[in-house]
């Protein structure tokens, strides 16, 4: 169970980073509001994960996956550059993700 809030908490990461950049500085009021509502979820549900699991690789996972899916996100609807050494970087990124939760401890 503390995985999958650290899995959904990244996925909320990709969602406050999204809303900070359309935010534009803080000058948008529901993009602001949007980032505030997923940062402070993104955040709840990580502090939550940390009761149970280690802080490395669960740390590790949230920004992984928060990282990832904003670059994917970007790439597909913000009009980011795609390269194959993009792709090739978010795929290790993902395969790191995969390996630190397969070997993350618990208490």
């Amino acid at each position: 169970m503390a995985w999958l809030l650290v899995i959904v908490a990244g996925f909320l990461e990709t969602g406050f980073a999204v809303c900070l950049k359309l935010s534009h500085g803080f000058t948008r009021l529901w993009p602001t509001i949007s980032f505030a509502l997923f940062a402070l979820s993104s955040f709840g549900l990580l502090t939550l994960a940390l009761k149970r699991l280690d802080v490395g690789p669960a740390y590790a996972v949230w920004t992984g996956i928060g990282a990832a899916g904003t670059a994917i996100y970007g790439m597909i609807f913000l009009d980011d550059l795609v390269s194959t050494l993009k792709l090739v970087s978010i795929t290790l990124v993902i395969v790191g993700v995969i390996g630190l939760q397969l070997s993350g401890g618990s208490h």
